[in-house]
């Protein structure tokens, strides 16, 4: 804790792509403890790739802190190279998102745009990254070697209540590579995942093949989507899925990703 809070510190002032979930929370936090509050700006973006209620929470939880806190829009969807769904998606998207941050650091005179990579990142295929080195992009808590599991530790010291909170992913990662993105597709998986949910699943996702979904819960969760099938496939059914599927091998993240690994035949 101690060099990260070194590292934000000699910054003096930043901009802090603020999502709202665990990791950025918690640099938001973090940055509150080293530098003056007019010296901090967070910055959400609102796009139809992010879950409408994670922007509330954002607000809330910038208003709490006492920090200043900006809504942008992204346009992400209107970029054929990302909406078209190849595996570097991530790069438009990240592309599009650091570009207004970086514009709205210098209208605000602020000398960092921070993102809250850690240092377990480097475990999964991030082709962001990419565009986080193009704009220049700090982030702090990779730079001190914090992962994400002691993200959670310290959160929970400082008495975060995002703590134990689930990880998020936008809801682009719902879908298989090559299948086009569109704001009716996101829409339904977030209406989808929202349903879920509301059964008391810690986490839940839910990835489209089309006609067919494919329901991820924590392994511990299984019993409680089981006896609940009735009434999630009667939903799912509604939502257009004729084929609706439970994954075995539980909630990981970056599911999606696993074909990229497998050595080709």
């Amino acid at each position: 804790m101690s060099r990260l809070k070194k590292i934000i510190s000699e910054m003096g002032s930043v901009l802090i792509a603020f999502s709202g979930g665990l990791d950025s929370s918690f640099l938001l936090k973090a940055a509150t403890l080293v530098l003056s509050k007019n010296k901090i700006l967070a910055v959400t973006a609102n796009s139809p790739t992010y879950p409408a209620q994670e922007l509330s929470f954002a607000k809330k939880f910038t208003r709490h802190l006492g920090i200043r806190h900006k809504i942008i829009r992204t346009s992400e969807l209107k970029d054929r190279r990302f909406n078209l769904n190849p595996i570097n998606r991530c790069y438009f998207c990240k592309s599009e998102l650091f570009s207004q941050l970086k514009s709205e650091s210098r209208r605000s005179k602020l000398n960092f745009v921070l993102d809250a990579t850690n240092a377990s990142d480097k475990n999964d295929f991030r082709p962001g990254i990419k565009a986080k080195r193009k704009f220049k992009i700090r982030s702090p808590l990779d730079e001190a070697g914090i992962t994400k599991r002691e993200i959670r530790i310290l959160s929970r010291r400082l008495n975060l209540g995002t703590w134990d909170k689930p990880s998020l992913a936008c809801l682009a990662s719902r879908i298989p590579y090559g299948r086009k993105i569109t704001f009716g597709l996101l829409n339904k998986i977030n209406q989808a995942e929202v349903y879920l949910k509301k059964f008391g699943f810690r986490q839940a996702r839910l990835r489209d093949y089309g006609e067919l979904c494919r329901i991820e819960v924590d392994k511990k969760d299984i019993p409680l989507l089981m006896r609940n099938s009735n009434l999630i496939v009667a939903k799912m059914r509604g939502l257009g899925y004729n084929y609706v599927t439970l994954d075995l091998e539980g909630y990981r993240t970056g599911s999606l990703n696993e074909i990229l690994k497998r050595p080709r035949k």
